[in-house]
């Protein structure tokens, strides 16, 4: 952090902040102050209140009576997330806002166009404001006339930064900003934060990967069931000491390396699989082959874009594909979804809101949707059947959750991923894939989800885990296949994988 004269006084302060919900004191007393100059990384588990915090710090909610914000010294009154961001703070949410269909430029001035003679948008001035702001933050290489639908993920999410420094924000809060990005993205994102850093510009980062706080954090603001636990300069926190802060609980009672019970049986092997292209194209995946034995978790690695993701969906019939799939010994031919399951394989996707979840349905709906048949035999459903599974899976699998008829949209993130796996662990497969298992969620739910990809190999369900969190794919794999190039590049059992061999056969 800068230690010149304007950065040793808080450019915001938060004081003794509490908010009461119905029933929920969801922040008790929370001390919390940003200056400018510094990222300052917020962290605890999810329900811990960060976001609760945050949205009172931008004007969303208000707090309870007895507590105080500051900026430069003087008390105000957030009254809304305009208000807040006039007052220099401004905020980039995990879900993007950017609009495809309209340019970069566009999306920058979006609702505040400059309006040139005859109340007429003035095209090219918006163009060299845009351009200027994006070269004032490194990203000269990016075409303000460009449409956003052409960009990456991390592309866009640099056109949210752009149009919060565009407001003259003095603070800007990330909350989980490299959740979608691949490595390349992530680092480029770091740098772009250094990078506000040093033009004076304060950032609130808010993520569950704690290599990236400790890689860019100045300080650490812990919080716990609403309250702060402390504000730690990043020098005087280590890995184990920041997650005993957030979950009360040591690093290795949550990663406890898992007892292996892959047997010699196979359960599912592929041969000379390769993706479908049309004529002329080079195929994106090509000649993977391997074998899952039951009882194992098998991790495959590799960076975004390797082809992991299109191996498991080929397994599952979501993309055309040429090659052999054995199950249990015996060749399958797996067309589509439909044909997976039929055959026991269960796959629970990387974006669990949008494919693995219906998010306005209940938690025993969201259960059953795999499987009703097995409540209908008469084509009707048997809602107490229904019910009474539901539950015993619900306590099974430890989902937290006020009521079977909760929609899950209200559920923590890591209870709507338990609630995934939950709906095709009842199905009883033979296979299970599981795309990015954590992603978005804290570290205790983390651990919990490990556990419980353990307790089903424990019970003979043979496992495919997908990861782009290395230490993950090392922590709960029995055997790591590495991807490069839609080819397998390396294997290692667990005794043999190291961060350095897993990244030098994904690299190459």
């Amino acid at each position: 952090m800068h230690t010149d004269v304007e950065t040793r006084k808080p450019f915001l302060e938060m004081r003794n902040i509490s908010k009461t919900f119905p029933g929920v004191k969801a922040l008790k007393q929370v001390d919390f102050e940003v200056f400018r100059g510094e990222v300052l990384a917020l962290a605890g588990e999810n329900g811990a209140g960060k976001s609760t915090l945050m949205k009172i710090l931008t004007g969303v909610l208000g707090h309870d009576e007895g507590g105080s914000i500051s900026i430069e010294g003087a008390v105000v009154e957030l009254r809304s997330n305009n208000h807040a961001r006039d007052l220099g703070i401004g905020i980039i949410y995990q879900e993007l806002s950017v609009v495809d269909n309209l340019t970069v430029a566009e999306n920058i001035f979006l609702a505040r166009e400059p309006i040139g003679r005859f109340g007429l948008l003035d095209q090219r001035r918006m163009h060299d404001e845009a351009k200027e702001v994006l070269e004032s933050l490194g990203m000269g290489s990016i075409d303000p006339a460009e449409r956003v639908s052409e960009l990456s993920v991390g592309q866009k999410q640099m056109i949210e930064i752009a149009k919060a420094i565009s407001y003259e924000s003095k603070i800007l809060i990330m909350d989980e900003p490299t959740a979608s990005l691949s490595h390349q993205e992530t680092q480029i994102l770091l740098d772009m934060i250094r990078h506000l850093r040093e033009r004076h510009i304060g950032v609130v980062y808010i993520s569950h990967r704690l290599e990236e706080i400790f890689e860019l954090a100045d300080r650490v603001a812990i919080l716990r069931d609403g309250s702060t636990v402390g504000v730690y300069p990043i020098a005087e926190l280590t890995r184990d000491k920041l997650v005993r802060a957030m979950v009360d609980r040591d690093v290795n009672e949550l990663y406890a390396q898992p007892v292996s019970h892959a047997s010699e049986d196979v359960v599912l092997e592929v041969r000379n699989l390769t993706m479908r292209v049309g004529k002329g194209e080079r195929a994106r995946v090509h000649d993977v082959g391997f074998k899952l034995h039951r009882g194992e978790v098998l991790g495959i690695a590799g960076l975004v874009g390797s082809g992991r993701t299109e191996i498991v969906e080929m397994i599952f019939g979501m993309r055309a594909h040429t090659g052999e799939i054995f199950v249990e010994g015996e060749r399958v031919n797996i067309r589509n979804p439909h044909d997976a399951i039929s055959r026991g394989l269960g796959f629970v996707t990387e974006d669990r809101k949008s494919q693995g979840l219906v998010l306005e349905m209940s938690v025993r709906e969201n259960f059953s949707l795999t499987h009703l048949e097995a409540y209908s035999p008469f084509q009707f459903v048997n809602r107490s059947s229904e019910q009474e599974r539901c539950r015993e899976y619900v306590k099974t699998l430890g989902v937290k959750t006020p009521s079977l008829e909760q929609k899950v949209i209200n559920l923590s993130g890591g209870n709507q991923q338990k609630v995934v796996i939950a709906k095709w662990v009842a199905r009883h497969p033979k296979v299970l894939i599981v795309d990015e298992p954590t992603r978005g969620i804290d570290i205790g739910a983390k651990a919990e989800v490990h556990a419980l990809l353990a307790r089903l190999a424990a019970q003979g369900i043979g496992v495919i885990v997908i990861s782009s969190d290395l230490l993950e794919v090392l922590a709960i794999s029995d055997r790591i296949l590495v991807v490069r190039e839609g080819a397998i590049s390396g294997e290692m059992r667990r005794d043999e994988a190291t961060q350095e061999r897993v990244m030098a056969a994904a690299t190459a």
